[in-house]
């Protein structure tokens, strides 16, 4: 995982292929899996864009579903290491954050790197 994190945080932010939701969407192709997010890569360029694709969707949540069932991943209730989820506010959709359990804490790609957030679990899964 330290290798994946490491090439992951080197990447430039781009709204539209290096952000937050993507951030789970690499881990899983790092894996061996195919791009469970292809369809939204190229579809937006902004991040304000990209709010009202998550706002259009209800949030974070029902787009990880989406890209999660791509890939046939499990729906967790806790999280274990390696796994993917959305962490962050239930309310606010705009708090709401892609990220990757790394066995001790939820780690998210921020602007300038990835790191650690303590959120509230939204959707958990094994991929």
């Amino acid at each position: 995982m330290a290798s994946f994190l490491a090439a992951y945080e080197r990447k430039p932010w781009n709204a539209g292929t290096v952000n937050c939701m993507f951030f789970p969407a690499a881990w899983a192709i790092w894996l061996g899996h195919s791009d469970p997010v292809e369809n939204w890569r190229g579809a937006f360029r902004t991040d304000d864009e990209f709010s009202q694709i998550v706002a259009t969707a209800g949030g974070c949540v029902p787009l990880m579903a989406k890209a999660a069932a791509r890939l046939g991943a499990q729906r967790l209730n806790a999280p274990i290491c390696g796994a993917v989820g959305v962490i962050g506010s239930r309310v606010n959709i705009n708090h709401q954050f892609g990220a990757i359990f790394d066995g001790r804490r939820w780690l998210v790609r921020f602007i300038n790197k990835v790191g650690p957030m303590s959120a509230q679990n939204l959707a958990i899964w094994k991929i």
